[in-house]
């Protein structure tokens, strides 16, 4: 049996300490935790910054390594830094060195890296050997080198590499959430289809539980089965809340594609073996003939200003749509006027806050509103050029009216200035699978000592 022990869905929004120190007392095989994935946008990838605060990551971060060295067993965390690349890998790094000096610890460290350099993917797109996933968009080799982060996401191969050099830390970068649960357990003979689904209802720590925000769980691999239970008193599994988990960020409820294969659920059955464990069997592992992994890149696709006024003025809270197409056509109109520009140039958006503003056309629910926040997002070729437009912009937003026989009216403004600079605008371009030979071609390890025992 290997016991894992996954503190929460990812590292830096936090986990019971009492929680953890009855895992603990369990005696795990592995501690493991995810540092990220690409749900919160392409911006992360884009810049290498992380979405978590350093503090937090930090001090979380500080008690797991203190867990570590009390249970004397590794600590592995994948997709470090939110997005996984190089740069993100090295941040947490230095936020381990940090820790390491807090705790007067000395450990052997591991650092996988999955940063793809851009000639690399070139070549990989001109020898047929980049395969596009389901709606993904259309490349070339143009679209390639723009890019301003790639990333492959590892599978379980890379972290056994390195969990076979004896570390006591894994700092890796961009890889499959469940990939840093379930290689241990395939190292040690557990069923691939055993411990990819474990390693699938775990990756998200407590999510799989009734009490999601409750964070650590423990996963005990056996030949024919695995157990998930949740380690707070607050938070039970149950059959439901574990298969539920199956369709969490995942087309297929059944199907869960991995590097080196997929795995089917489909005859899976879950048992309650208490009012707090689950017994999960029946998970099957599809080996594929290729070894690919998911490649994510992204490219700057523009630059941004916003601008946001709030609408009370009931007359115009009841016409709002009307208001923003009329203010929208006229608006183009005028920019095509005073700046010579088409509509290629630029792209004006108006998000109804409230009514509609996260739905859009695809909204079907309304209410009677009081009142209404119109967000205006300029995107164009350089972050001047937004600028420009958003001030041009300005007036209008705060004085335009719904029909030519009317007062004009006077809406507000949030704050001063109203223009907000986003800077960049990041968008996914690649979304595709790499075919390699060998599952360490494109990932780099490296194995050093972190030392941050004062000296005596």
């Amino acid at each position: 049996m290997i016991r894992v022990l996954v503190p929460s869905g990812v590292l830096g929004l936090e986990f019971s300490k009492d929680a953890l120190q009855r895992g603990l007392e369990n005696k795990p095989d592995i501690i493991a935790i995810d540092g990220g994935s690409t749900d919160s946008g392409p911006f992360y990838l884009g810049t290498a910054n992380s979405k978590y605060s350093r503090a937090v990551t930090l001090g979380e971060w500080e008690y797991l390594l203190k867990a570590r060295a009390q249970a004397k067993i590794p600590l592995v965390i994948g997709s470090s830094g939110t997005c996984g690349t190089d740069t993100s890998v090295d941040w947490m790094v230095a936020i381990t060195n940090q820790a390491l000096a807090n705790l007067n610890q000395n450990i052997r460290l591991a650092t996988i890296k999955s940063s793809q350099p851009n000639e690399r993917v070139v070549a990989a797109f001109k020898s047929n050997r980049l395969t596009s996933l389901k709606h993904a968009p259309t490349i070339n080799e143009q679209i390639i080198t723009e890019c301003t982060g790639i990333v492959a996401l590892m599978g379980v191969e890379q972290f056994q590499a390195a969990l076979s050099r004896e570390v006591d830390v894994i700092i890796a970068g961009r890889a499959t959430d469940t990939a840093s649960i379930a290689a241990l357990p395939l190292m040690k003979g557990i069923p691939p289809g055993i411990a990819w689904h474990g390693a699938k209802i775990a990756e998200c720590g407590a999510l799989c539980s009734t009490n999601p925000l409750s964070g650590c769980i423990q996963v005990d691999f056996h030949a024919n089965c695995f157990e998930v239970e949740p380690l707070d008193p607050s938070a039970q599994c149950t059959p439901h809340s574990v298969s539920a988990h199956m369709l969490y960020e995942n087309s297929d409820p059944f199907i869960l594609h991995e590097p080196g294969g997929y795995l089917d659920v489909s005859n899976a059955t879950y048992k309650a073996v208490s009012d707090r464990k689950v017994r999960v069997s029946g998970g099957q592992w599809v080996s594929a003939s290729k070894y690919r992994v998911k490649v994510e890149g992204v490219r700057i696709a523009g630059y941004q200003t916003t601008s946001l006024i709030l609408v009370r003025n009931q007359h115009y809270v009841r016409n709002i749509k009307s208001w923003v197409d009329k203010l929208k056509t006229f608006l183009e109109q005028s920019i095509y006027e005073k700046f010579g520009l088409n509509g290629e140039s630029f792209l004006i958006e108006f998000r109804l806050i409230g009514a509609d503003g996260v739905l859009g056309p695809l909204e079907n629910y309304h209410l009677e509103l009081i009142e209404i926040g119109v967000l205006g997002i300029v995107t164009a070729q350089t972050q001047q050029l937004a600028n420009e437009l958003a001030k041009h912009i300005n007036p209008y937003l705060l004085h335009f009216p719904l029909t030519d026989n009317e007062e004009l009216p006077t809406f507000a403004f949030p704050y001063s200035p109203a223009e907000t600079e986003r800077g960049p605008l990041y968008e996914f371009c690649l979304n595709h699978t790499l075919q390699i030979d060998d599952p360490l071609e494109v990932f780099t390890i490296e194995v050093f000592q972190a030392n941050g025992m004062s000296k005596k």
